[in-house]
């Protein structure tokens, strides 16, 4: 679930020698002897933060010859800052809070009458209503498998990838593996 991974990205997030491997990371790429040298700490104390970095995808590696280099993954960063932003941001009201008339029409103007999307609002605040209504079927705690999401959407729409991409992108559902989980209503993009 995404907030096991917002947790697990924290805690590693609290050791001081993984934010200054972070920042030395946010500039380019380095490989671990480089690392252990510049923050003057043993090469297995920097195997074993990287590896813990690398559990919860805030560091990849690339091979070049005999050097393994270590990049910075800054989307998993701004992924899991912005999942905080957004459950603190969730417990006061949205500045583009919608009331539920307002709901009501915006799923009657994208809507048909048979259930299905005309097309994707490009307001945000539309946008997010509309993707809000068509998670309704979706079980909260169960796991589906791509294609399950994928027939899902298309009863909503025919291009259920961008659907789901925005599902994503909007943490509507988090996704591992082809694996998607809906997140907590907290963590939804407001």
């Amino acid at each position: 679930m995404q907030l096991d991974k917002l947790v697990a990205f924290h805690k590693m997030m609290g050791d001081p020698t993984r934010v200054r491997i972070i920042s030395l990371l946010a500039n380019k790429p380095w490989n671990g002897q480089a690392l252990a040298e510049k923050l003057g700490l043993s090469a297995p104390t920097i195997t074993h933060h990287l590896k813990k970095m690398r559990e919860i995808n805030v560091v990849y590696e690339r091979r070049d010859k005999n050097t393994i280099y270590f990049f910075l993954n800054k989307s998993v960063i701004l992924q899991q800052t912005d999942s905080l932003r957004n459950l603190a941001i969730g417990m006061e009201e949205s500045v583009m809070a919608v009331t539920n008339e307002e709901q009501a029409k915006i799923v009657e103007n994208f809507f048909t009458k048979e259930g299905r999307l005309k097309n994707i609002p490009s307001q945000r605040k539309k946008k997010l209503v509309v993707f809000k209504y068509m998670l309704k079927g979706i079980e909260f705690g169960r796991k589906y498998e791509e294609k399950e999401i994928n027939e899902y959407i298309k009863q909503y729409f025919d291009d259920y990838a961008t659907i789901r991409r925005e599902f994503i992108i909007n943490h509507f559902m988090y996704r591992e593996n082809n694996i998607y989980e809906l997140n907590p209503e907290e963590m939804w993009a407001k």
